[in-house]
């Protein structure tokens, strides 16, 4: 059955089902504007998810050809995969920040097999096993999904009040989760007449009861060394000082004391990286360390596409500790350790 919830204020959100995957659902919302409603991300391309998405429509007496315009918090495909059909049932404008539509558009430009290639490598070079990198090298004969998102046609600047009539949404650039992630600033009085500035929709940047994945941002193309997690500590404190009324996350459910929230975030942050380099007293490859680290479940217990994920947070935390003087590339190692300084 679908699940509307009316959250005040000409904003609803639908639950809108993510295939075999514990998270559940993303929460979809739908905002009202004077140009007609606006979507705040679009859940997973799947039958299952898009019967959802329209049916939760119907129910906010809102059918998806009416949908003006869709605002994507981030690329990733619980929150992009449904743009495109969105867009062709209804001509409806996708906008979405320039550093994750680049993203896109390598994305739909590459061949998977490029991909996959590129992460073989990048595995090998981080220390996993020939076993855990052999499946990558193998031919593939279908195609995945998300390998063909929609293109934006929108680019969402930071800072900047989006361009829905009626409706005062501004976008607030909080990289980490991916280079690109935008949080939207609803700057308007809390319905309930709540204290604070507004409401928040916060995407994947801030949840209530899970801390986002920060890995690196992979691009084939490009040998820049970024900082995601320094990215995402900085988001998190310029997010914590909007002291929004409300947060409605894209996960979960929506909460009420941001401060305490980024606060806790930030104390885990800190305390892991303090538990990496305790690790690190003797040198590691990435896959050492993520085998090392603690996680939700033993680590010969996380599945094969979680230990690829696990092993990109470990490498994000690394370079955190490099940039901030407290690891170091041992000189000579291959595939490269590193130690605590």
């Amino acid at each position: 059955m679908t699940q509307v919830t009316d959250h005040g204020g000409g904003v609803r959100s639908l639950r809108v089902p993510i295939p075999d995957n514990p998270l559940g659902y993303t929460l979809v919302y739908v905002v009202d504007t004077d140009r007609g409603p606006v979507l705040i991300d679009t859940g997973w391309d799947d039958p299952e998810s898009w019967d959802t998405l329209t049916q939760g429509l119907t129910a906010c007496g809102t059918p998806v050809a009416e949908i003006h315009g869709v605002v994507i918090t981030h690329h990733h495909p619980d929150h992009h995969g449904l743009s495109g059909r969105v867009r062709e049932a209804s001509g409806a404008w996708i906008a979405m920040h320039a550093a994750d539509t680049a993203v896109v558009r390598r994305t739909r430009e590459a061949r998977p097999e490029h991909w996959y290639a590129y992460m073989a490598d990048k595995l090998a070079a981080a220390g996993a096993p020939e076993e855990h990198i052999a499946p990558l090298r193998r031919p593939r004969d279908r195609a995945l999904p998300g390998f063909s998102p929609a293109l934006p046609d929108r680019d969402i600047v930071p800072g900047d009040l989006l361009k829905l009539p009626g409706r005062r949404l501004r976008a607030i650039w909080t990289p980490g989760h991916t280079p690109g992630h935008v949080c939207l600033h609803l700057e308007e009085t809390h319905p309930a007449q709540l204290p604070g500035h507004g409401r928040l929709f916060s995407g994947d940047h801030l949840l209530p009861g899970i801390t986002p994945h920060i890995g690196l941002y992979e691009d084939p193309d490009d040998a820049t060394v970024t900082d995601p997690l320094g990215d995402y500590l900085d988001s998190l404190e310029r997010v914590g000082r909007l002291a929004p009324a409300e947060v409605l996350p894209a996960h979960q459910h929506p909460f009420f004391d941001t401060a305490a929230r980024v606060g806790v975030l930030l104390t885990h942050h800190e305390s892991r990286l303090n538990d990496l380099l305790a690790l690190l007293a003797v040198p590691l490859t990435p896959w050492q360390l993520a085998e090392r680290m603690e996680w939700n479940r033993p680590w010969d217990r996380i599945p094969y596409g979680s230990r690829t994920i696990a092993v990109s947070e470990a490498e994000a935390h690394l370079r955190r500790l490099v940039k901030l003087g407290r690891a170091e590339a041992v000189p000579g190692s291959e595939p490269v350790t590193y130690v605590a300084v």
